[in-house]
């Protein structure tokens, strides 16, 4: 250990002590791999001694790098808390770095404060963006990929976006899913309460409940949409109630929608799933609190986080990834149906 007062351990302390140069020390702490397993035991074992912390700034400053990620969330901060699916994508982010030399920002912004948003990314302070929830008049971001490596959550929408990175879960698939379990348990008279149409989550689960009803001869106009809460998902289904039809069979296209729904059913005097079938979408707390339990489609939000933060680690060091990474959903049967 370091004696008091002989000031901090210096990158040529490290190489005196472990024998070796100062440009060995410099590789092993930037991870080179044209280094032995040895040698690096032994630098190691002399950083451990001498309490050797790496003076990272001055590496930024040679390098160009920062070593920081940032996690760009164009909502309003009460949503960003309230709402568990970004709780689970920040976590899979921050399990993905943790194996890494990188920091994780997380930036709650939206169209009012974007250049300010878009001054930050491109002022050096970080070496690229995470984007979830991305909507379609977030045009400020896409357009950012053009200055720095981004991958987006969820597929971005817009005439600009041909060339953009991103991960998503395939949500026409599992919207096709839902509809279809609705349909093989007797449903007829299907309605959704779909989502944000700004948002291709909510672009592409109501496109796969249209295309199953469709296939299956069902009418498909009973379509209301929401703002994925669950105040929205009340009152698309109190509209879906008000046309005055049949309906005998939902699909929320996510799990707080249908919450929502579940308390207006009750209302009207309706049971489920005796008059009314539901089916989520997330398999969250909302699905699996809700009374009874929510059939839903499940999809993994830290995965996905994680899948993100893996391609834009491979992005930035140099490494070919796909343009477009699927992930898929699977059905997660409940007393709702």
């Amino acid at each position: 250990m370091m004696q008091s007062g002989q000031g901090a351990p210096t990158l040529e302390m490290v190489a005196a002590r472990a024998g070796v140069s100062r440009a060995t020390v410099s590789r092993v702490v930037n991870g080179s791999p044209k280094v032995t397993a040895e040698v690096v035991a032994v630098v190691n074992e002399a950083i451990a001694a001498l309490d050797y912390v790496p003076n990272r700034a001055a590496r930024s400053l040679a390098s160009r790098r920062t070593q920081v990620i940032a996690l760009v969330v164009p909502e309003s901060t009460a949503r960003v808390f309230s709402d568990p699916f970004f709780a689970s994508v920040v976590q899979g982010v921050a399990l993905e770095l943790a194996e890494t030399d990188y920091t994780l920002n997380l930036l709650i912004a939206s169209e009012a404060n974007s250049e300010k948003t878009r001054r930050y990314l491109l002022g050096g302070n970080v070496d690229g963006a995470l984007v979830v929830s991305h909507h379609s008049g977030d045009h400020s971001y896409t357009r950012l990929g053009r200055e720095l490596p981004i991958v987006f959550g969820g597929r971005p929408m817009g005439a600009d976006v041909v060339d953009s990175t991103y991960v998503d879960v395939d949500n026409v698939e599992g919207a096709r899913t839902a509809a279809r379990h609705l349909i093989e348990a007797g449903r007829t008279r299907i309605a959704t309460i779909a989502g944000r149409q700004d948002m291709p989550g909510g672009v592409d689960r109501l496109a796969g409940w249209r295309a199953e009803v469709e296939l299956a001869g069902l009418p498909h106009d009973l379509v209301e949409v929401g703002d994925f809460s669950p105040a929205d998902g009340a009152a698309a289904m109190r509209r879906l109630l008000a046309r005055g039809v049949p309906i005998d069979g939902l699909f929320a296209a996510n799990d707080q929608m249908a919450a929502g729904a579940y308390s207006v059913i009750r209302e009207a005097g309706l049971t489920i799933p005796g008059d009314i079938a539901v089916v989520g979408y997330d398999d969250d707390r909302y699905g699996e609190t809700a009374a009874p339990p929510l059939t839903t489609i499940a999809q993994s939000p830290v995965d996905l986080g994680a899948e993100m933060a893996r391609v834009l680690v491979r992005r930035l060091a140099g490494e070919p990834v796909d343009r477009v990474t699927m992930m898929p959903t699977r059905l997660v049967p409940r007393a709702s149906v």
